[in-house]
């Protein structure tokens, strides 16, 4: 995290614009190397699948690389990083996509299914063994990783941690790194496409997806029209002319009461069209199974006819003949 205005210090931020993001580029942090390896590995393993002729859905790479990957990069190694202890606002943009926008793209992209397809078998078994593990069962058991998804803000911004991580660069990062692991934690088995355990069926996922906007809704509001400015001592001391925390903090309010409920949406899209491609799979799988039912009987009519008399048919020597 680059330096930032201090009551007598000698480095000031201009105020916010978009130019900030492009000209305030940080890689020095340990989220930016969690996504270079997360790339880095990604890409071999699509490489690896290719090179042995096998297929992989070129949407997961998009969504896992640009959206996932390339959305938690724009708010940490830019512009937005260098001024999200300076604007709660921003800070708020950062916390959105950290914990609700890039985690879902991650999940769409599939990772541990494409791990699963490339590792050798010992690699293969530890994680399978790891993503089976009684911590795994718990971590992403939905109501589970529910609770730690809604509650993660609430402590983070009526306790005193939300100071502390603008005063300490260490806990600053460690923050990030919660939100995205929650965030996957939630996300990760509502969209079910990697084979973790606690798959609800659809209508429960959606459920739970609804459930969790009226927190984002009374979070937002409640920040929107509190009289008290989050960690105020520490913005008041920046000593920036251009800035009002006070109002900045109405700004925060806004875009998590509206992110969350854009971002909830979208989920429910994306839910129910899995949901619809799931029963068109399953109508789809129960009509060949009547075909092939047909196909049989019509067989072994087929061989009652070639074989002898049709089963309507007097045998001779019958009663009925």
């Amino acid at each position: 995290m680059p330096p930032l205005a201090a009551a007598g210090g000698d480095t000031v931020l201009p105020p916010f614009s978009p130019a900030a993001i492009f000209t305030e580029i940080h890689l020095g942090s340990l989220v930016a190397l969690f996504l270079l390896v997360a790339a880095a590995l990604y890409g071999y393993g699509v490489h690896r699948l290719r090179r042995r002729g096998d297929h992989w859905p070129v949407g997961r790479t998009v969504a896992f690389v640009v959206g996932g990957l390339g959305s938690i990069a724009a708010v940490t190694v830019t512009g937005i990083e260098a001024y999200d202890t300076t604007l709660i606002s921003v800070h708020m943009v950062q916390h959105m996509v950290l914990s609700m926008v890039g985690p879902i793209f991650l999940a769409l992209g599939a990772p541990v299914t494409l791990a699963l397809r490339t590792l050798p078998a010992a690699p293969r078994k530890t994680l399978l063994a790891v993503v089976h593990s009684w911590v795994a069962r718990v971590l992403t058991f939905p109501l589970v990783a529910f609770g730690l998804f809604v509650a993660n803000p609430f402590v983070l911004y009526f306790t005193d941690l939300y100071r502390q991580t603008l005063l300490h660069s260490w806990l600053h990062e460690f923050v990030h790194i919660h939100f995205i692991v929650t965030g996957c934690l939630f996300f990760w088995p509502l969209l079910g496409l990697d084979p973790l355990p606690n798959r609800w069926p659809y209508p429960a996922r959606a459920l739970l997806m609804v459930l969790s906007v009226p927190f984002h809704t009374v979070l937002g509001l409640t920040i929107m029209q509190s009289k008290t400015v989050l960690a105020g001592d520490y913005y008041n001391s920046l000593g920036l002319s251009w800035l009002d925390p006070a109002q900045d903090q109405v700004t925060a309010g806004g875009i998590l009461w509206a992110g969350g409920e854009i971002v909830s949406v979208t989920m429910l899209g994306i839910l129910v069209m899995q949901w619809v491609r799931q029963s068109e799979r399953e109508a789809r799988r129960i009509d060949r199974a009547l075909d092939r039912q047909e196909a049989e009987e019509q067989a072994r009519d087929a061989a009652k006819i070639t074989n002898g008399a049709p089963a309507d048919t007097p045998a001779p020597g019958s009663d009925n003949a």
